[in-house]
């Protein structure tokens, strides 16, 4: 409850702006699993629709899509590996104006989405993150910046049925990210 009051708080401030903005971004994102012996490295490409200022506050809504050539939740039998990871995100970000050329940031929020696996109870396998980061947009022209920064992922799986037993993993995952914005 506590957190919607603050996000109803939030939204008067972030109409104060009007600025809508858009943005792609690419990264490199090290996932470890928590409970499971295993790890994963994957290309991560994220397009985001904005509302907010560079210089304040902005609630971001983003589709990532993660290219996953690791074989974790598919069975050992199959042949194929884990399916590709598609997901949504909506992340709430603060930066910060020191009067100097770049606009350091910070942004918390969750996502949710799926991937395809080859199993013989499954097809497909849902997952749910808690997701923080920290960069700095780099201003290049009046309505285009550089975005670059780390995020930190916390992932939990939908549990995997084994017949016996069902078994849930977690991971945590590390991305270094560059992206662009075009702000309107």
């Amino acid at each position: 409850m506590k957190k919607l009051l603050l996000f109803l708080f939030l939204i008067p401030s972030l109409y104060a702006s009007e600025k809508v903005y858009v943005g792609l971004s690419y990264s490199y994102m090290q996932e470890n699993f928590t409970n499971l012996k295993a790890k994963s490295a994957t290309n991560l490409t994220k397009f985001k629709i904005a509302y907010g200022d560079i210089k304040a506050y902005a609630i971001e809504f983003s589709i990532q899509s993660m290219q996953n050539k690791a074989k974790i939740f598919s069975s050992a039998s199959s042949n194929s590996s884990d399916g590709d990871m598609l997901g949504f995100n909506i992340e709430l970000l603060k930066s910060f104006d020191f009067n100097i050329y770049v606009y350091p940031f910070v942004k918390v929020g969750f996502g949710t989405g799926s991937m395809g696996i080859s199993r013989e109870l499954q097809e497909s396998l849902s997952y749910g993150t808690f997701n923080v980061a920290s960069g700095l947009f780099i201003p290049v022209y009046k309505h285009v910046d550089l975005e670059i920064g780390y995020e930190y992922k916390n992932i939990s799986y939908e549990a995997i049925d084994t017949i016996a037993t069902k078994n849930s993993y977690s991971s945590n995952a590390n991305a270094l990210y560059f992206g662009f914005n075009v702000r309107f």
